[in-house]
C-alpha cells in the first residue's frame, strides 16, 4: 500500500510540476505579447513625431528660402 501511495504522490507531483510549466509559458506568452504591442505603439509614436518634425524643418527651410528670394529681389530692384 505504501508503494501505491508513494506512485500517486509522484505521479500528482509530476502533473502539478507539468500545470505549472504549463501556466507559466502561457505567462511569458502573454508578457511577450504585451510588450511586443507596446513596442508597436512606441515605433508608431516615434515615426508620428520623426514625421511632424520632418514637416516643420521643411516649412522653415521653404521660408528661408522665400525670404531670401524676396531679398534677392529688392537688391535686384535697387541696383537698376
Amino acid at each position: 500500500m505504501k508503494k501505491v501511495f508513494m506512485s500517486v504522490a509522484v505521479i500528482a507531483m509530476m502533473a502539478a510540476a507539468v500545470a505549472c510549466g504549463s501556466n507559466n509559458s502561457k505567462k511569458a506568452q502573454e508578457k511577450a505579447e504585451e510588450a511586443t504591442e507596446q513596442a508597436a505603439e512606441t515605433i508608431s509614436e516615434a515615426v508620428e513625431n520623426a514625421a511632424e518634425e520632418v514637416k516643420e524643418a521643411a516649412q522653415e527651410v521653404a521660408v528661408d528660402q522665400i525670404d531670401a528670394a524676396a531679398e534677392a529681389a529688392k537688391e535686384a530692384v535697387k541696383g537698376e
